[in-house]
C-alpha cells in the first residue's frame, strides 16, 4: 500500500514536445504538459468537455525517451507521483508550481507518419 501513497495515473495527449536539458553529470531532464479531458452532461442536459492541464517532469531513461519518441499531440499514459516547488520569479514574487514527476510512460495513441 505505500506504493498508493503519492501515485498519479493519467491518459491524455502532450501539449507541446518535450523540453529536454543535460543537467549535472550527462543527467538529462524532460519537461512536457500532458492535456486530459472529461466529457459529461450539465444540469441542462448539454454535453460540456472539460479539459485540465498537468505539468510533467521526467529524469534519466524517462526523458531520453520522450526527447527520442514523444511529439506535441501524442496520446500516452503516465504513472508518477505529485510534487510542488516555489520559485522567486524576475520581479522577486514568490511562485507555487505542481508537477508530476513521471516513473513510466506508456505511448498509447496510433503511430503516426
Amino acid at each position: 500500500m505505500n506504493n498508493l501513497r503519492n501515485s498519479v495515473r493519467l491518459i491524455g495527449n502532450l501539449g507541446m514536445d518535450p523540453e529536454v536539458k543535460e543537467v549535472g553529470n550527462n543527467k538529462k531532464i524532460a519537461k512536457f504538459s500532458l492535456a486530459t479531458r472529461e466529457v459529461y452532461k450539465n444540469e441542462d442536459g448539454e454535453k460540456v468537455t472539460e479539459t485540465q492541464w498537468h505539468n510533467l517532469v521526467a529524469w534519466g531513461n524517462q526523458a531520453t525517451l520522450a526527447e527520442k519518441y514523444l511529439k506535441k499531440g501524442n496520446e500516452i499514459a503516465i504513472e508518477g507521483k505529485l510534487t510542488g516547488r516555489s520559485y522567486n520569479d524576475k520581479e522577486g514574487v514568490k511562485r507555487y508550481i505542481t508537477e508530476i514527476v513521471v516513473h513510466e510512460i506508456l505511448m498509447i495513441g496510433s503511430k503516426k507518419d
